[in-house]
């Protein structure tokens, strides 16, 4: 679930979609202890959701924009090493 999406909604509707995917993780719950859950990936983005609509009705309830990340600019790429340019190598020693 994407965060863009989830403030695109009305809080009565994340209420509702938090009440959901809460039932979703406790049932998880059962299902891993008794050794029926197949899918345990899923446990994880259950959590990560949740979180994320969590954040998002705090947002909304403290007035507070959410605020932009800047994106990295891109790496010029490395200039190539002629031959001769390599270090040379250092012999091992015997003991």
């Amino acid at each position: 679930m994407k965060t863009a999406d989830l403030r695109a909604k009305t809080p009565d509707e994340l209420e509702t979609e938090l009440m959901n995917l809460r039932k979703e993780q406790f049932n998880f719950r059962f299902q891993k202890s008794t050794g029926q859950l197949e899918n345990t990936g899923r446990v994880r983005i259950v959590r990560r959701d949740i979180a994320r609509i969590k954040t998002v009705l705090n947002e909304i309830k403290s007035g507070k924009k959410p605020v932009a990340t800047a994106k990295k600019a891109a790496k010029a790429p490395k200039a190539a090493k002629a031959e001769g340019d390599k270090a040379p190598k250092k012999k091992k020693a015997k003991e």
